[in-house]
């Protein structure tokens, strides 16, 4: 990786986590980071820079497998151990590549090197990982594009008119049968509706809730 960027002067495109986080807030993992700096341990800053990181914000309008997301929530939360099968993960898989998605925004955001200032960390810091991480994860929140339903969501969890200047009675009412359609898609024993109901809710919540966090 570090001799095809630094070398060949060629991209890569690297992928955080295995899709998005269950409930939308998602994280860069500084063990992804750590993994980045193996070239070169006692100098990670340096390593870093070399790589030129470049922070991509990708939103989507509509999840298609929340309703998954969701299930899997509730059998994780009654059943000690849980884990999902093969057949699972195939199922998620085929429902998020042909599952409508509604508006999607792509955003390039500033380059980790003009972000970091590398006078201002230590290598020798045990946290020095999760600062970076935490720097991209900012670069990424801010550059969210938000869509009418985030609003919706935020609201609605939240039980506050805070943003009902976004949205019309007509755009909440589609959302909240929207939550309901998706809902009815669970297949499990012991549904939970309202449970459910209200981590669909937080999916589309938690992007505006980041969002919000690193606005100056």
């Amino acid at each position: 990786m570090y001799d095809t960027i630094t070398n060949k002067k060629q991209s890569i495109w690297i992928a955080q986590r295995e899709g998005r986080a269950k409930d939308s807030d998602d994280r860069t993992q500084p063990s992804l980071l750590k993994m980045l700096t193996l070239r070169d341990r006692k100098k990670p800053i340096a390593t870093i820079e070399a790589l030129n990181l470049l922070p991509l914000s990708i939103s989507y309008e509509y999840d298609p497998c929340d309703f998954l997301k969701a299930q899997e929530f509730q059998l994780k939360r009654d059943i000690e151990g849980f884990k999902k099968s093969k057949q699972d993960d195939l199922i998620n898989m085929v429902t998020g590549i042909k599952g409508y998605k509604g508006k999607v925004s792509f955003r390039v955001g500033k380059p980790l090197n003009d972000i970091v200032n590398p006078s201002s960390l230590d290598e020798n810091d045990p946290a020095l990982l999760q600062q970076i991480a935490n720097l991209i994860d900012k670069e990424i929140f801010k550059n969210y594009e938000i869509y009418t339903i985030n609003y919706i969501a935020y609201d609605i969890l939240n039980n506050t008119n805070r943003f009902t200047n976004k949205y019309s009675l007509k755009e909440k009412d589609n959302f909240i049968k929207y939550v309901n359609q998706q809902v009815d898609k669970v297949d499990i024993e012991n549904k939970d509706i309202d449970y459910l109901k209200t981590k669909i809710i937080e999916m589309y919540a938690n992007i505006l809730i980041n969002h919000l966090s690193v606005q100056d």
